[in-house]
């Protein structure tokens, strides 16, 4: 919170903030979090003109005790009619979280898919810097007095108020064992028991790391010498002591300090004999916030020669480029595109700009920061929805950063949510797969589709924009044979790879002729052999995860379906469920028919569960491993199930489409 009041300070920013002309009667129109139209106007207190202006966070009353993180939209004078302006609680940064350019996309976003502003901000805002207040009760100072007229309901929640001093609605609902509890705390807030408050808690933390080091007193030679003298009885503690010295030799610094885990570890200790020494007076222990972006420090090296194909591809495209379109570039599979986006990426860094890679999945975004990190190492920035709250933030803080010249971060690479990000600098955007229909998001609004989305942003920054795909969308081609967008072909493979062969299998033939192996037609499960007989790898591509698509009556072919969707439920055979694969829907497989009562129940159909299954069972001495939603809900899972793919540790990978994104 910025509570400083110097006359100073404040006509100093005052004057380095033009669009706000008075002291007296300043509004704010700010965004709030909701799914309500339009925006919510506040009174600026006196101590916070000059401090505030479009985009600064704001802590803002909703109703009678709400209270809600807002991003000012305008600052003005335009004094609200009928009604009077709520002041404005806190003003929480001291530097604008949101960018101009940002709430000119946001304003976009929401009248063209057709949201709130609100919704805008929700789904572009980290969670870590959307602060809401929670509603708690505690015990009147005399609640005592009227505990004699509560009801058996009311009595639980006095009871538990009396064991923990506060408690939530979700608590109390818990405690009743029901959802409706309103009514009992209404009448213990009449009966003058309980108070209701909000409380507001700060989301984002930063990571700390601790250091160890010699206090002034131990840094002192003839005292270093009396402390050997005192530990020549404590073994343990003499150990860690050397411990710090043989590790602080190598520095040149007077007063080195050593990672506490470091020490620890050398020093093959637990935190009490650190903890006593400490208490002695020989160490002191300081801590420094950590990023939590995994930047590589690799050293980098130059991009790799392009073939005479890209080469002339490239050029191509920076002629587009200079007329100010669209550009769309049609390479077939293999042919090396992403090296033309690390010619180009190179390009803009030295211009200074900033860098968006848009990728339709989480699983492509892995794979690529790999082979980046290379040419542009800790430039780069991942963002996307596996990131923890505190890790979306600090991305959020590093593009806010590069707004002004500051920090390694140029390239931000994510899904599409990294189109929302602060940016003020952009000069380029590259949309790779730009045919994914991932790209578009399907709920909760705003629903956006990226590639569009992005294509205005670069105009809002007069940037340019590639798109990139091997099968490209119609209406993006469409819009490139009208001329709209230009146009680049690369139909060459880099070095002169041939193309693969293609086989198509007549599953009947393979039926009537009895060669089927379960559901593996002969000729693939000879070419499957012959591949691991070379020690080489196999990717099997089914499009439905989960053991069966659905089950089935044999007496009347009734099918168990989804009671919000009307589509059937899949079964997942680890967790033992029906699943609904549209909303989300859960329930235990059934027993019997709902319809006729028949307990001759039969799955239909595989899924990615039944191939990885059924493929141990055929090939017993093969390392197979399963990439599909339900094996990457961990967070760094997409990346280990590559690792282990690139490291040959895997023999057959079976996957939905995950597979199919480029690996």
């Amino acid at each position: 919170m910025l509570k400083k009041k110097r006359a100073a300070r404040l006509v100093k920013l005052y004057l380095s903030c033009p669009k706000i002309m008075s002291l007296r009667n300043i509004y704010a129109d700010v965004i709030l979090p909701l799914s309500i139209p339009g925006l919510f106007t506040y009174s600026i207190p006196d101590d916070m003109q000059g401090l505030m202006c479009r985009g600064s966070r704001v802590l803002v009353i909703v109703g009678k005790k709400k209270i809600y993180t807002g991003i000012v939209q305008r600052v003005h004078e335009n004094q609200p009619e009928g009604f009077v302006a709520k002041p404005i609680v806190s003003l929480l940064d001291k530097e604008p979280a949101v960018s101009d350019k940002s709430l000119d996309f946001w304003e976009w976003l929401a009248a063209y898919y057709m949201a709130t502003p609100g919704e805008v901000m929700t789904a572009a805002l980290p969670g870590g810097l959307k602060l809401s207040s929670e509603t708690k009760f505690a015990l009147c100072e005399d609640y005592e007095a009227n505990v004699e007229q509560t009801s058996d309901e009311e009595f639980l929640v006095v009871d538990a108020l009396e064991l923990k001093k506060e408690l939530t609605v979700q608590e109390i609902m818990d405690i009743l064992g029901k959802k409706t509890v309103m009514p009992v705390i209404r009448s213990l807030e009449e009966k003058y028991i309980i108070s209701i408050y909000e409380e507001v808690k700060e989301k984002f933390r930063p990571k700390l790391e601790f250091f160890v080091r010699f206090t002034d007193f131990a840094d002192n030679e003839e005292n270093l010498k009396n402390i050997f003298d005192e530990l020549k009885r404590a073994p343990k503690q003499e150990n860690l002591l050397m411990t710090y010295i043989n590790l602080t030799n190598r520095y040149s610094d007077k007063k080195p300090h050593i990672a506490k885990n470091q020490l620890l570890s050398m020093g093959k200790c637990s935190s009490t004999i650190l903890s006593a020494m400490t208490k002695k007076g020989i160490f002191e222990s300081i801590s420094a916030a950590q990023s939590r972006l995994q930047l590589s420090q690799l050293p980098v090296v130059p991009p790799t020669v392009l073939s005479e194909a890209q080469a002339e591809s490239l050029g191509q495209i920076k002629e587009f480029f200079w007329k100010g379109k669209v550009t769309l570039l049609h390479g077939i599979t293999s042919s090396g595109k992403t090296e033309i986006y690390v010619h180009l990426i190179m390009e803009y860094l030295q211009q200074g700009k900033q860098i968006l890679y848009l990728l339709p999945e989480i699983a492509l975004t892995s794979q690529i920061i790999d082979r980046l990190t290379r040419f542009f190492g800790p430039s780069i920035a991942v963002y996307h929805s596996r990131l923890t709250n505190n890790e979306r933030v600090e991305v959020w803080n590093a593009v806010l950063a590069s707004n002004k010249g500051a920090g390694p971060v140029r390239i931000i690479l994510g899904a599409r949510s990294s189109v929302l990000l602060p940016y003020e600098n952009l000069g380029l955007i590259i949309v790779d797969e730009e045919h994914e229909p991932a790209f578009k998001q399907y709920d909760p609004a705003p629903r956006y589709n990226a590639r569009d989305a992005a294509i205005y942003l670069a105009g809002l920054h007069k940037a340019n924009v590639l798109l990139g795909s091997a099968t490209p969308s119609i209406e993006s081609y469409f819009n490139a044979q009208a001329g709209k967008y230009g146009f680049v072909e690369l139909t060459a493979r880099f070095g002169k790879a041939v193309l693969p062969e293609i086989q198509v299998v007549y599953l009947r033939e393979e039926y009537k002729r009895n060669r089927m192996q379960s559901h593996f037609s002969k000729p693939l499960m000879d070419q499957i052999q012959t591949a691991l007989a070379l020690k080489e790898q196999v990717i099997l591509f089914q499009n439905r995860r989960g053991f069966s698509p659905y089950i089935e009556c044999r007496a009347c072919q009734w099918i168990p379906g989804c009671r919000n969707c009307n589509v059937t439920l899949t079964w997942h055979k680890g967790p033992n469920l029906l699943k609904c694969h549209y909303c989300g829907f859960v329930t235990q497989p059934f027993v019997k028919c709902e319809t006729c009562g028949s307990t001759d129940l039969k799955t239909k159909g595989f899924g990615t569960e039944k191939i990885e299954e059924e493929m141990g069972l055929l090939l017993p001495d093969a390392r197979i491993v399963r990439m599909d939603h339900d094996t990457t809900q961990r967070k760094n899972s997409y990346q280990q199930i590559i690792n282990d793919f690139s490291e040959r540790k895997i023999d057959i990978l079976v996957g939905t489409q995950m597979v199919t994104k480029g690996l």
